[in-house]
């Protein structure tokens, strides 16, 4: 081993001062680093409490944070075996969480009315289904309007511009617009709803076109999808249902 002039003594020395220097060191770096990591914990955990804090603070006194509406979120244990057989119904299998907002978060508090209502839905969004998804989701939208659910018009106006639903077709049920320059089936399923939901009644031209269009069996499941939504946006609208913060309000007030 070469010294470079130093004696032994000397060297031995010198690396003995060193090596406390060095774990000092090192241990000055740890402890930074872990102080450094302790307080970027915390604080996003304070941040992510005060957002909780302030959603919850935004919500009316009756809502509940964990539902966002004026029911407490169900469990799954807290039902009889009909009932679990009903949320596994909703939830999409067993062992899967229903959704934390929505109509089934109020209708599981009845299985018997929770039940009916999940199949007949399933029944009419079915794949292959006679209407096809543009009209199923322009029936929905429509119904969404005339109750000013703002949930469900959010949750499915994304739905129909993904199926093709036409700009047009959407923006005259949003905005209340006259059905001039819109297809055959749109005018057909816009001017049903209209006359259903405000003049409680179908006269006999409208009716015959939508026969035509959609044959007997057809034209009972426009009604029946109109229905559909009808009924979930009272029960969303009745325990005063609040958009998830991650979905935009896509419904203006009239």
């Amino acid at each position: 081993m070469i010294c470079y002039g130093f004696g032994e003594k000397e060297v031995e020395e010198q690396t003995m001062t060193r090596t406390p220097i060095r774990t000092t060191i090192r241990t000055t770096i740890r402890t930074t680093i872990w102080m450094g990591l302790s307080i970027a914990m915390a604080a996003t955990a304070s941040g992510q409490e005060g957002k909780g804090k302030a959603v919850s603070a935004a919500l009316p006194a009756d809502i509940h944070a964990d539902s966002l509406n004026r029911l407490p979120l169900i469990k799954r244990e807290q039902m009889d075996e009909n009932g679990k057989k009903v949320y596994d119904l909703h939830a999409g299998g067993a062992g899967k969480m229903v959704q934390r907002t929505g109509p089934s978060t109020i209708s599981l508090y009845s299985p018997g009315v929770a039940e009916p209502l999940r199949r007949l839905n399933d029944y009419l969004r079915r794949k292959n289904s006679l209407l096809g998804d543009q009209v199923t989701e322009l029936a929905i939208l429509v119904a969404a309007r005339e109750m000013d659910s703002n949930y469900v018009w959010s949750a499915h106006e994304p739905t129909a511009q993904k199926v093709g639903v036409p700009q047009a077709a959407i923006d005259a049920v949003k905005f209340g617009k006259p059905l001039a320059g819109l297809g055959e089936k749109e005018t057909v399923v816009i001017g049903v709803a209209r006359q259903l939901f405000r003049d409680h009644k179908l006269d006999s031209a409208t009716f015959a076109k939508t026969v035509a269009l959609f044959g007997n069996q057809g034209t009972v499941e426009l009604i029946a999808v109109m229905g559909d939504y009808i009924v979930n946006s009272m029960l969303l609208n009745a325990w005063d249902q609040h958009l998830p913060p991650e979905r935009k309000p896509l419904l203006p007030p009239r």
